[in-house]
Formats: C-alpha cells, structure tokens, sequence
C-alpha cells in the first residue's frame, strides 16, 4: 500500500518539491507570476476573439489551466495558456460546425479541449512520445509561418477597420485588397500605433508587460476621445467572476470532426509544448520528464473543458515572459493565476471600452516572430531535405488551412523518412590514419586502403524495403574497386536494427559473394541484431557473428596473413 502511495505521489511532481521549497525563491515567484498574469491579460483576451470566442474565455483558460499545469508539470518556466495556432485552427473547425449558434460553438470549443486532455492522458498511459516527435522541428518552422501569414490576414481588417472575407488564405488576401480603399483612418492609426509600439517595447523592454500598457493606454484614449462614435469596435461587456464547472454538450453526429480538430490541437500543444519546456532546462541545466508532461497537458485541458474555455498549451513567448522575470518554480503559474483571478472578479469593467484593433494588434505582434527567414535559410544550409520539409509545412498551411496544413506536414516528413531508409547510404571504409578506426572513403580519399580487402558499412537499419537497394549499391561499389577483392566485411556498427529480410539478404550476399570467391564476414553488429542472424540461423552460414569481433581486428588479421603470404613465413 505504501509503495502505491509513493507512486501515485510520484505523479504529482510538486507533493516532491514544494516541501523543499526555499524562502527566497517566493518573492521572484510572486514577481514572476503577477508579470505573467499582466501579460497574459491582453494577450488571452486577443486569442480568445481570434478563436471567436468572448474576451474573458482566454482569461479562463490562463487561470485554470495554470493551476492544474502547475500540479503535474516537471518544468520549472513553462506557461500554459491558448496559443494562436490554436485558436485559429478551433475557429476554423469549430465554427463552421456550430453553424453561427455561439452557445453551440462555446461547447464545441470546450468538448475540444476535453479530448485533447483525454488524448494527452491515453499518450501518457501509452508512452507515446517517440510518435508524436513525428512533428519535427522543421514541420513547425514551416507550419508557424504559414500559420503567422494565415492568421495576419485573419487580423488585418480588424486593423484597418474593414469587414474582410474569405476562407482561404489567398481568398483573404484578394479580399483585403479591394477593401483597402474604405480603411477607417481612427482605426487604422489607432492599431497601427499600438502595433508599432508593441514590437518597439517587447524589444527595448523585454519580458515586460508592454502589452498591458498599451492597453491601458488605448482604453484611455476610446474613453477620454470618444473613438468608438468614430467607428473604433470595442470589446464591450464582460461578466464579472469566475464560470461554474459543467460537462460540454455535443451531438454525436459532431464527434468526428472534433476528433480530428482535437488529434491536430494535441500534436500542436504537445510538440510546442516539450519543445519550449527542453529550451528553458537547457538553459537552467534542471531535467525534463517529457512523459509527465502529457500527464500536465492533459489535466490542464481537462480543466480548461469543464470551465468552458478551449485547448491550451504551453508557449515559448508567454514562457520567455515568466522565465524573465524570475520564476524559480512553477508556483508562478499559480501566483498568475491568483492575479487573474482577482482581475475578472473586480476589473473586467475597466476593460470594456478596449478597442478590437489592438487586440488585433498584440496577435500580429505576438505571430510576427513565427517568420524567421534566417532559420529558413539555416535549415537549407544544414539539410536539404528538412529545408523541403519545412517548405511543404509552409505552402500546406497556406493552401490548406492550418488543420490540413499540419496533417499533410505530418505525412510529407513521413515520406521524406522512409524515402531516406528506402535508399540508405552504403560508405565505403578506409582506416583513419593513426588510428583503428574507420570512415567513408569517398569523404576522406587519404583514408588508409588494403589490396583485396573490401569494407562497407550501411548507414540505416535492414528493412524489407531496403535490402534490394542495398545489394546493389554494395555489388556496384564492389566492382568498381581497383584489383581482385578476396574479402568483403559488413560493418553493421550504423544499424541497429534487421528485420527478417534484412538477415536473408546478408545471406544471400555471403552465398554471392563467395560464388565469386570471396570470402564475406559481418562484424559490428548489436545485441538485438546478433539475436536475430542467431534465431534465423544466418549467422552460422557468415561464420559466426561475435561481439567479441571488431572491425579493426578483422582487418589487422588480414594485413597480418597477407604480410605472412607475402613473406613465406606463417
């Protein structure tokens, strides 16, 4: 019973550092916390409408996705909240089911987050995180500035005071262009103003709530000018307090949309999520559970369902801002919380008169860095094929839409995966001079070569796929070599893993190889590969396939019998 106890405790990471908790980490915590919840005002509030939701729902989600985040949560700076891909792809889904009812879109919102927590859970107890990596760094530097070009067009007749259209990004964009002639000029200087003041404070005044100001700001300005008489939207009405906790409705003829739109916000929280968490332990050297994290995400977006907000995630801006300020542990997140709290119980009437153009503002603020062109042009540099990867992420996002963006990201990294293990690269080996080890000697022509000696290594694991492509990459580098080759040897150190062809494959080139006279040994080969040559009764028809062999022990006992032969001395 006691040691249930101890792994059930286990499970909740701050019942193990809460009592170890410092007295001079308190103060950066509170600092920290009411920094964040200062920044969090503005800015949950901007993608709460971006998802077409009320103001006060990103609100929610802060505050209680917070709390439940910071129980579980193995990182020390990482804020949950809504994210802006988030809210687009919600709207985008959500409110073509909901059909303009917005109580029936408030719940399909909720019954999202509900199952994005539930699909967090299920990865959780199904150690699901090699999969979800499947979302490469280079699907998201793509995806983010699609997504970044999608969403601006979604904000800019809000900040210009024009009515838009569209559905599509390039719809928008046509759109956008024949309504440039009836921009409201209070509008467009109001938004543009704020815009440009964000970007300049976020870079001269870093991790501060310059967002906030401005708001207060511009509050002033449509309270004290009369600006909305002049066509300045305004947010209007917010409820004072907090929501009661209800199970979402949906109709089941609703469950499979949800499901996709939910499988696409899980994969997006999750790999955003981890991502940001590993930056900040980098940088702070403390470790990360990336399985516990599925179990944070997910309890905080269960909350975030029952209090009818919608999927929240962790995000590397709103991290940045509680990590600057000095978070020690994440009881910042619920310091933050705390604050906010007391923001939608006594101050949501002072933010009724917040204008929709700087709202509009802070999300093309916050999206402007999702467009990095020098990452671009550093992943092109780096690989080619990720560079590609990337390229896909950015055109699907833009043609697509967001939620088809990331599914056809997904499968296209996919593809590029298998198309690199279907052909992989079979090197040709020459010994590092000075040393008794090997590389390819294509990239290293000075590297040391023996008369009739032949040695290759496959750079991937032997699949079914593969084996055919293999052979003949190792028979055409085999009759391309200079003079008769008496032995061939297959370093196996770069392949971890054989299937059952890829065993019957080395057989059979053992049994063609030694047709031409040519004796074939594998050497190098992992515990699990051994294993398998063993089981097939492959590795008696080598010669045996030891651990005990190396590379370099093969080929100094060929230099030496060759030295022997040479001499006439055994």
């Amino acid at each position: 019973m006691r040691h249930l106890l101890q792994q059930l405790l286990q499970l909740i990471p701050i019942v193990t550092w809460l009592p170890r908790y410092q007295a001079d980490w308190l103060l950066p915590d509170l600092i920290a916390g009411i920094t964040l919840a200062a920044y969090a005002v503005p800015v949950a509030m901007a993608y709460a409408t971006l998802a077409g939701l009320a103001p006060q729902t990103g609100l929610y989600c802060y505050i209680y996705g917070g709390i439940a985040f910071a129980l579980f949560t193995t990182s020390r700076h990482l804020s949950i909240g809504p994210t802006a891909a988030i809210s687009v792809m919600v709207a985008s889904v959500g409110g073509g089911m909901a059909a303009g009812n917005l109580t029936t879109y408030g719940a399909i919102a909720a019954m999202t987050a509900g199952m994005v927590g539930c699909l967090c859970l299920l990865a959780w107890l199904l150690r699901l995180g090699t999969f979800v990596n499947f979302i490469s760094e280079s699907i998201l530097l793509g995806f983010k500035a699609g997504a970044a070009l999608s969403i601006a067009t979604m904000q800019l007749p809000k900040l210009f005071g024009i009515a838009g259209g569209g559905d599509t990004f390039l719809e928008r964009m046509v759109t956008l262009y024949h309504q440039l002639t009836t921009v409201n000029p209070t509008v467009t200087a109001l938004g543009i103003g704020a815009l440009l003041l964000i970007i300049l404070g976020n870079r001269l005044l870093p991790g501060r709530p310059v967002a906030l100001i401005v708001v207060v700001c511009s509050i002033g300005l449509v309270t004290f000018f009369g600006l909305d008489s002049r066509g300045v939207k305004v947010v209007g009405h917010i409820p004072d307090g907090l929501p009661l906790f209800q199970l979402p409705t949906f109709h089941r003829d609703q469950i499979e949309g949800l499901l996709e739109l939910a499988f696409a916000c899980f994969l997006l929280s999750y790999v955003e999520s981890i991502a940001a968490a590993r930056a900040f332990a980098s940088l702070h050297r403390y470790p990360v559970n990336p399985r516990q994290e599925f179990l944070a995400l997910g309890a905080a977006n269960l909350i975030a369902s029952v209090s009818y907000g919608y999927p929240v995630a962790g995000g590397l801006s709103q991290s940045a801002v509680n990590e600057k300020a000095g978070a020690r542990t994440p009881l910042s997140l619920i310091f933050a919380s705390c604050t906010l709290i007391l923001v939608v119980s006594f101050m949501t009437g002072l933010l009724h008169n917040l204008p929709e153009t700087v709202l509009a503002a802070i999300v093309l603020a916050a999206v402007s860095g999702f467009i990095s062109i020098a990452d671009f042009k550093q992943l092109r540099r780096v690989s080619r094929t990720e560079f590609n990867v990337a390229l896909v992420a950015f055109a699907g996002v833009l043609l697509f839409g967001i939620l088809k963006g990331v599914t056809v990201s997904a499968i296209t990294s996919i593809l590029f995966l298998l198309r690199m293990l279907a052909k992989p690269h079979v090197s040709v080996l020459g010994r590092i001079h000075g040393s008794t080890r090997f590389s390819d000697s294509e990239r290293h022509p000075s590297n040391e070569r023996f008369p009739g000696l032949f040695l290759f290594r496959v750079e991937a694991p032997l699949l079914y796929f593969n084996v055919n492509a293999v052979n003949s990459q190792v028979f055409e580098a085999l009759h391309a070599e200079n003079g008769s080759v008496r032995m061939a040897v297959c370093d196996l150190s770069t392949s971890p893993y054989i299937d059952a062809a890829g065993a019957k494959m080395l057989q059979q080139l053992g049994e063609e190889l030694r047709r031409e006279g040519i004796q074939f040994r594998v050497t190098e080969a992992h515990a699990e590969v051994r294993e398998i040559l063993r089981t097939t009764g492959i590795s008696e028809s080598l010669g045996g396939v030891s651990r005990y062999t190396s590379l370099a022990d093969i080929v100094e006992d060929y230099e030496r019998d060759r030295q022997h032969a040479a001499t006439g001395h055994y």
